[in-house]
């Protein structure tokens, strides 16, 4: 075993990222990361619909974050590639497990009587096909069950010109109580 290789992989420190680089990035910069061209085509009561074209930079999973200038606006930033592609260029599994999240999240509130989209308790994902740079792609989510504490959804990637499944998620969430206090 290489530990030493365990290790460097861990830490990255051959990325040329310093700490001080990621601490001085703006608050939630991820999810305008993730989300940028996501179209929303359809919402109703326990379903969400999206649509949105692989871009190049969900396929790196990781890059260096270079600001050039931070305004009021996260969306103010340039990508620096390093060269650090995802295996085969595809949709990276990440982005995928994030879309879960935000999608699988949004789906929460469309149900009556709903204030908080609550807080993750598991994501899981099954990855099944792959998504490559300029495929459209659907993201569905349905709300299976929200009740007064817990609330789980599933998500579902499409490739919009086939409908063949690219992954299927499943995201649980603990609907914070209110106290009666």
């Amino acid at each position: 075993m290489d530990f030493e290789l365990v290790k460097s992989f861990l830490e990255k420190s051959s990325s040329g990222v310093s700490s001080e680089d990621i601490d001085s990035m703006p608050f939630r910069f991820f999810e305008p990361m993730i989300m940028s061209g996501l179209k929303v085509d359809l919402i109703e009561r326990g379903r969400v619909l999206c649509s949105m074209k692989v871009p190049p930079r969900l396929l790196t999973p990781f890059s260096c974050f270079v600001f050039s200038e931070i305004e009021d606006s996260v969306t103010n930033f340039l990508f620096r590639n390093h060269g650090l592609k995802n295996v085969g260029n595809s949709l990276h599994g990440g982005a995928t497990a994030a879309l879960v999240d935000v999608v699988g999240s949004s789906v929460i509130m469309t149900m009556d009587s709903v204030t908080t989209t609550g807080v993750s308790v598991e994501i899981n994902v099954s990855y099944l096909d792959a998504a490559f740079v300029g495929d459209e792609i659907e993201i569905e989510a349905k709300a299976l069950r929200v009740g007064k504490a817990v609330a789980v959804v599933s998500v579902e990637f499409r490739k919009k010109k086939t409908g063949k499944i690219i992954a299927q998620g499943r995201h649980t969430k603990y609907l914070a109580v209110s106290s009666k206090l």
